[in-house]
């Protein structure tokens, strides 16, 4: 019997950027509010059931308007998982949280957004990524 599978190629049109952070996901919010003039508020929580080998429930703030969508999203489950890699972006797990910033110019461009969020006491480590390199990029799409 002859066995077919669906190939599907997303195309990820936004920024992402991994941060190193020791800080609490509100503080982190908070500190992205006020230096880039955001109302980044708390989301229902992200929830991915991966059927017989658990789910991730992913804290998720967002800031949208008619121009941009900036997300600030948790790396790691915030429930207790059985899985053996509990993160939204297994293949840069070793950053806390993730932005993902769709439309940015600005401010919000990529450059200077990198550049800002360096300066921040709160980040430890920031790192740009293109999201079509991602092995799961599909768990970044909502």
């Amino acid at each position: 019997m002859k066995t077919l599978t669906l190939d599907v190629e997303y195309d990820c049109d936004f920024d992402l950027f991994g941060l190193v952070s020791s800080s609490r996901e509100h503080t982190l919010a908070w500190t992205l509010n006020r230096l880039l003039h955001l109302r980044l508020v708390k989301q229902q929580d992200l929830i991915y059931d991966l059927l017989t080998r658990g789910r991730l429930v992913i804290s998720n703030y967002m800031h949208a308007t008619e121009h941009f969508t900036l997300r600030l999203l948790r790396n790691r489950s915030v429930d207790p998982s059985p899985l053996k890699k509990p993160f939204l972006a297994p293949d840069i797990k070793e950053y806390d949280y993730l932005l993902q910033v769709s439309n940015g110019s600005g401010p919000l461009a990529a450059e200077a957004l990198l550049s800002c969020l360096t300066a921040l006491p709160e980040v430890q480590l920031v790192s740009q990524f293109d999201p079509n390199d991602l092995k799961f990029k599909e768990n970044l799409l909502f």
